[in-house]
């Protein structure tokens, strides 16, 4: 039997507490409370932003503020192949559906799940456009906009599958062009 101090000491608790960390910040989490002193939230480096990189925000708790993911958990959005895929088509079903199961991205397998993006707040097209031209053209990407007229297309297209999307869907798109 163990005693208490030898428990806390076991890293057995350890994946259980960062699965739990990662649903929470992957959730969107708490927000400060609106008077909170803009002093306290940290040093900014620009107070300009660009469209999409407060919608961004969302999304930086589990692809990181640089893009780079959490390897082995959450894929790279800088280089990524889905997030920079020349059809527009792939990285807008992603975030209006989610992914999960296997993927593969620069080289590296992932088996997480990825809710869709805004889950339980409608978007509008411009909102959705906004996070994906700005996840689009950062880190290095160079990949073009998008635009609120392809989000409402691929939102009028219908799915032979309903839920998230998976890997072998989007690499059917993205080989159709």
């Amino acid at each position: 039997m163990q005693k208490v101090g030898e428990r806390y000491r076991s890293r057995n608790w350890l994946p259980g507490v960062i699965l739990a960390a990662t649903l929470m910040a992957c959730s969107g989490g708490d927000k400060p409370p609106a008077d909170q002193d803009a002093a306290a939230a940290g040093p900014v480096a620009s107070t300009e932003q660009v469209p999409g990189q407060q919608a961004y925000q969302l999304c930086a708790t589990c692809h990181q503020q640089n893009g780079e993911g959490l390897p082995g958990a959450f894929p790279p959005l800088a280089g990524g192949e889905f997030a920079n895929a020349s059809n527009v088509a792939v990285p807008i079903r992603i975030l209006l559906h989610g992914i999960a199961g296997p993927v593969t991205v620069k080289g590296q397998q992932y088996n997480s799940v990825m809710p869709a993006y805004g889950t339980g707040v409608e978007m509008s097209d411009q909102e959705v456009a906004d996070v994906l031209t700005y996840v689009r053209s950062s880190w290095g990407n160079s990949a073009s906009a998008v635009t609120a007229e392809d989000v409402a297309k691929v939102r009028a297209t219908p799915r032979e599958a309903t839920g998230p999307v998976s890997a072998e869907e989007l690499e059917a798109m993205m080989t159709a062009g």
